[in-house]
C-alpha cells in the first residue's frame, strides 16, 4: 500500500456559541487552519504516482474560494468544529478523488482532528 499526503492552509474565523457564554470558544475568534488530505493506492499509476500532487489543485482552489478569510459559521452546514469540517471536506472531495481515505484539520500546531471513515 502506498500513502501520500498534501497540506493546504487558510485563515478563517468561527464561533462555537453552542458551548455557552463562559467558554472562550463561544466568542468569535480565528485560526490559521491546515488541512491535510491523505490518499492511498495498492498500485502506482503509469507515472509512478498514487496521484500527481498537481491533480490536488482543486482542493486548494475550493478552500481558497469557500473557506479562506470567511466566517465558517456561514459556510459549514454544521457547527464549525474541526471534526465537522474534516467530515465535510472528506465528503466533498471523495467523489472526485477516489484515492482519498482521510482528511485532517488542524486549528493550531498542537491540535488536529482526523476523519477517516
Amino acid at each position: 500500500m502506498y500513502k501520500i499526503s498534501k497540506q493546504f492552509a487558510f485563515s478563517a474565523s468561527h464561533q462555537l456559541d453552542m458551548l455557552g457564554a463562559e467558554h472562550p470558544c463561544a466568542r468569535m475568534h480565528g485560526h490559521n487552519y491546515v488541512v491535510t488530505v491523505y490518499l492511498r493506492a495498492e498500485a502506482l499509476d503509469e507515472f509512478g504516482f498514487v496521484k500527481d500532487y498537481k491533480a490536488l489543485e482543486p482542493v486548494k482552489q475550493y478552500l481558497n474560494a469557500h473557506f479562506d478569510h470567511r466566517h465558517l459559521n456561514d459556510v459549514l452546514p454544521a457547527h464549525p468544529t474541526s471534526e465537522n469540517m474534516a467530515r465535510f471536506l472528506y465528503d466533498t472531495f471523495k467523489p472526485e478523488i477516489p484515492e482519498l481515505y482521510a482528511v485532517e484539520v488542524s486549528e493550531t500546531p498542537q491540535t488536529s482532528c482526523v476523519y477517516e471513515p
